[in-house]
Order: C-alpha cells, then structure tokens, then sequence
C-alpha cells in the first residue's frame, strides 16, 4: 500500500519522479504527490487524485531540481484531500518526507507537538513525524549542530526513529542539507536503485526498470543516505553495513498494457505463460517427481515433516486450501491453512517437524511476514511461495518456490492465483514421491501437469460466453458462488473477485453447506454461480443446485465441455475443459476471474484500480 519514489543525481527530477509514481500507482491512488529541492529551497506539488491530476498541476506549476522525493497514497488516516497528500513538511518546511506504513503513536505525537505549538494541516500520522523531525532539527541546531550537515541530519533522524512506534518506510529530504535523501524502514519496504553517479529510492522495483539493473533491498532497522557521491548505509543497532547489491530482475515489457484495455484482462490471459514458467524446469519425468531445489532441506529433513502450515491472506490463503487438499492426497500429510493475520497472534501447538509455508505475491504483505517472522522466531523451518524477488518475505525464510509469474499490476489477483495453485501441485508432487506415490501415478501427473498451458489456452475459449453472462446479471447485487472440494476454494476466490471489482455482495460456500444457511438468501433476484466440473461427488452438486432452482435461483454453472445434463438445469452454462479433479481449480478460475472482470466493466467500475483496495497489504 502506496508508493514511494525519490531521486539524487543529474537528471532533471520531476518528470523522473511523475513515471515513477505511475508505475506505482497499483499501491496506492488516492493521491499523489512530490517534493524537489532546489538551491535551499524545497518545493511541494500534491494533489488528491490519480498521479494523472499530479502531473497536470505539475505541467502548470513546473518545479525544476535534481533531487526529490514522490509519494502515491492509500489512505489510512484521514481522508482523500490535497490536505492529507504526501509529502507534508515539518516545522517551516525544514523538512519534508513521504510515508508507507502506520505510526501507531502518532495522536500521543500529535498532542505533545501541537503543545509545543506545531501547527497540523492534515488529518495523517506521517505529519506528525514530519513535526517531530523538524523539532528534533530544531534542537540539534540549539545545541550546536548544523542543519547543512549530514551528520546532524542523521542525528535528527535517529532520535525521531526512537520515538515512533509502528511501521514505516520514509523518504526525507532537509531543506538545508543539499544532494541528500534520507531513506528509513520499519516493516515497509524499500528498495535502492544503483546509478553512476545517481540512486533512486522505490517502494517496489517498478520504477527502477529501464533506469538501473543494480539494486540495494534494505532491512528493518536500516537508515540509508542517497547522494550523488555514493550510499551509505547503517544499521540502528549494530552500525555501518555494506551495501549489498543485487541485480534487479524486471523485464520492462512485463509491466506494458500491449493490446489489453486493462491489466486484469492481460493478465488473465498471460496464464497459460506464467503456468508454463512456473512448470519450467521443476519437473523431472525420468524420477515421476518435481524439482524443488530452493527448498534448502535435505530429502532427509523433508521425510521427517509430519505436519504443515500454509499461512497467507486473501487470494493466496484461496491458493493454499487448493494446496491442503493437494498435500493432502498426494503426500498424506496433514496440513493446515492459517490467516496470517490471525496465525501471527496465536500460539498454535507445533513441533520441530511442522514446515510453515508463507504464501505470497509480493512478499511484502504485513501479516504474512508477519506470522513467517513468529514461526522463526520459535525455530519452525519456514519457506515461502513467492512472485518478487528480492521482497522481504523471499529474503527471510529459510527457503521457498519463486512463481515466475511476473509483475502483477492489476490489484486483483489473477495469474498470481493459478500460479500458486501450480506451485503447490508440484510441491505436493514432490512430497508424494517421497513417501507414498508410486511412479506411474507420478508419471501420469506430470503429464498432465505439461499439458496444462494449452488447456488454460483453450479455457480463456470461454470469454465470450462469459460476456454475454456478465451483459445478463450484472445488475444484480448479490451472488453465491458454490462449490465442493477442490472447488470449494475456487467459489471463494470466485466471490472474492467479484466483490473486489464490482463492489458486488458474492459469498463462496461448500455447495452443500448451502442448505444449513445460505439458502435462506435465495430468491430471483440472487444468482448462484456453481462450480461443478465432472468428478467424484458430481451428483450431490447436482442436487445442491436442484435446491436452489426449486425456490427459483437462476443457477450460472461453470461446467465441463459436453456436459448437456447441466444445460437442462442450469440457466446459463459457461463451459472448461474436462481435467482431473485436483487440476479443475486451474481451469474452472478462469472464467470466474472473467466474469468478475465484465460485471465490474458493465457496472462501470475501475477494473485495475478498485475503491479502498490497493495491491500490496504492507500495512495490519
């Protein structure tokens, strides 16, 4: 949540920081703002709004400098005006800086500050730092200190650091300090990018693309200074650190809209790509099993496992009741699903022998570093599924699965989905042979596993029935979406798409949960979407959906191609291709993500950017 973007070096600033903050702009876009400073003076341009209204208030009241900082908000305290856009200064304006993150403290900050007659102009924690680095200036110059100098700047910054309690990651910029940037984090990342001559500061590495292929990931705690002469770095507690650099890997065409009105749909239709990326390489026909090299554990240590824990949120806790069940029947392991959110507060029983799996696109969300941090710190072995390299999360399990998925810039999760869902078919692969699988049923998964690109390529078949489905119901505002299984979890994830872009009310149930319940909200103004692929307990669905028409539901059936029996009794049928049940969540997705795309597109909603919802959860 939100973005921040900063620059020290040659080029000229405000046209540099403006890209920048859009390719930011999935974070956060309630508002946007910059800072350059210039010859002692630091000038200020926000505005509440898309980074497009800040870059026209810009193009009319230009701001020239080589050094500055960019902010794109989230809003979590205080509403979306000009007033509570970053970056807010401190002080005079001796000061001023961009936040992600929460100050927890910051009404007992605010008090003590307007006491001492700080005058607040916004309704944000992040001015109340602001404040508090100005009188911290303030009393460092009182005793000696110069406000020009890097070291009392420093200074100014590590006495505020002591007094904030929450998470942040800033970027600062002293009016009287020249060619410098000051960067500090706290469980909100940060990422340096490694010039000639120059450093760029970013939330994420998206704006770095095209402008350096170096790049510095700070850890909490650490305090960086960007100047155009080099980097420096420190450590709050322990003191200098060497930098560590790394190349960055982004491909800039990744994060290019191409032919696709909207990220969502280009994403949606990327997956049979990132399905095959995230296949590559990782399976081995010749044992029947997958590679799983960045585990970092021993056959041995992977054969002592007798329990596991998948944590996560949202779409990637969806991902990871796909994989309890998967784990499950491949490998006959018992495993857990957990909030992250609440699995980082509990004191669950666990032994040596349980492996924690944190979930992740960005490797950034709070509560899933969150809860990894906790199992750590208590000595469970912890990996990671991850789409970003670099993020946080990668960087402090023990081991973990990359998902090779690429930059997701739309803020509903699609292609991340299905690429998690396929990281954890072959994780339980890779357990299944280790202990009960036989190498046939091995082999035949594999198979199947490979062909699997070319069914998504022919389940996106379906987008243009699902359009005419969406064109039929996307004036009714509440849906149920129904499923058993491995399909139990796709109805959630179902749901949660429509809700997230269409603002519409949809529920995810177990289908037969249905009666002892939700039944009671069916009428013929409430669609039921059913997740009923051919498999085992195919029956029972048909008769949880026989209920629901008997009190006149209309029933949309995400079904498999052929099955004419369904057409007789659902009202529309939009058709995927017949897989095995323990692939059916990869293929019966897509057209949920599909129909939540073109309802929300019909109701008139921003597809890429919903209200209140930003992409990255850096925030509790």
């Amino acid at each position: 949540m939100c973005g921040i973007v900063g620059y020290v070096g040659s080029r000229s600033v405000s046209d540099l920081l403006i890209e920048g903050l859009h390719r930011l702009e999935y974070r956060g876009y309630d508002s946007a703002g910059i800072a350059v400073q210039h010859h002692g003076k630091v000038s200020v341009r926000k505005k509440a709004g898309r980074v497009q209204e800040l870059a026209g208030l810009v193009q009319a009241q230009p701001v020239c400098g080589h050094i500055g900082i960019g902010h794109t908000r989230w809003a979590t305290h205080g509403e979306t005006t000009d007033q509570n856009s970053h970056p807010h200064t401190g002080g005079n304006g001796e000061v001023s800086i961009v936040h992600n993150g929460v100050i927890e403290n910051y009404d007992t900050l605010r008090r003590q500050l307007t006491a001492l007659g700080y005058v607040f102009h916004s309704q944000t924690d992040t001015e109340a730092a602001a404040h508090l680095l100005a009188h911290n200036l303030e009393e460092q110059v009182l005793l000696g200190g110069d406000a020009a100098d890097i070291e009392t700047c420093l200074r100014v910054v590590e006495l505020t650091l002591k007094k904030l309690k929450g998470t942040y990651g800033l970027g600062i910029i002293f009016r009287d300090c020249p060619d410098t940037v000051i960067a500090a984090r706290c469980g909100s990342p940060l990422v340096i990018g490694v010039g000639r001559d120059e450093y760029f500061l970013a939330s994420d590495s998206s704006p770095l693309v095209g402008y350096t292929s170096q790049v510095v990931y700070l850890s909490d705690n650490e305090v960086a200074v960007l100047r155009p002469d080099g980097l420096r770095i420190d450590h709050r507690q322990s003191g200098s650190v060497a930098p560590h650099v790394q190349v960055l890997e982004h491909v800039s065409s990744d994060i290019e809209l191409g032919n696709f009105e909207h990220y969502m749909l280009k994403e949606i239709f990327e997956q049979p790509q990132t399905i095959e990326n995230a296949l590559r390489g990782r399976l081995d026909a010749d044992e029947a099993t997958s590679v799983m090299g960045g585990l970092n554990l021993t056959a041995k240590d992977l054969r002592r496992i007798d329990r596991i824990v998948l944590t996560a949120c949202g779409t990637s806790w969806h991902a990871g009741l796909v994989g309890e069940f998967l784990l499950e029947e491949f490998a006959r392991v018992p495993t857990e699903v957990e909030y992250a959110s609440e699995l980082r507060y509990r004191n669950p029983p666990m032994s040596d022998r349980t492996l924690v799996f944190a979930i992740t696109q960005s490797g950034e969300t709070a509560d899933t570093l969150a809860a990894l941090r906790e199992c750590k710190r208590k000595g469970y072995p912890t990996l990671a599924i991850c789409n970003t390299v670099g993020s946080t999360i990668a960087r402090e399990a023990d081991g973990g699965i990359y998902l090779h998925a690429g930059p997701e810039i739309g803020v509903a999760s699609t292609k991340a989905f299905t690429s998690q869902v396929t990281v954890l078919t072959l994780l339980a692969l890779h357990f299944g042979r280790m202990r009960h699988m036989s190498y046939p049923a091995g082999q035949r998964i594999i198979r199947q596993l490979r062909g699997m690109p070319e069914t998504i390529t022919r389940a996106l078949q379906c987008h243009d029935k699902v359009r005419e489905v969406a064109d039929k119901y996307y004036r009714f505002n509440n849906f149920l979406y129904l499923g058993r299984l491995y399909n139990f979890p796709v109805a959630l994830e179902g749901a949660l798409k429509l809700k997230e872009i269409s603002y519409i009310h949809a529920e995810g149930y177990p289908a037969a949960e249905m009666k002892h319940g939700p039944i009671a909200l069916v009428d013929e103004q409430t669609p039921s979407v059913f997740v009923i692929p051919r498999g085992g307990i195919y029956p029972k669905v048909v008769s949880n959906m026989e209920e629901i028409k008997a009190r006149k539901g209309p029933v949309i059936a995400i079904a498999c191609d052929g099955d004419t029996d369904i057409a007789r009794i659902a009202d529309d049928v939009i058709y995927v291709p017949d897989v095995e049940e323990y692939l059916q969540p990869l293929v019966c997705a897509v057209p949920l993500q599909l129909l939540a795309y073109h309802v929300a597109l019909l109701r008139g909603c921003n597809v890429d950017r919903p209200r209140n919802l930003a992409k990255s959860v850096t925030v509790e």
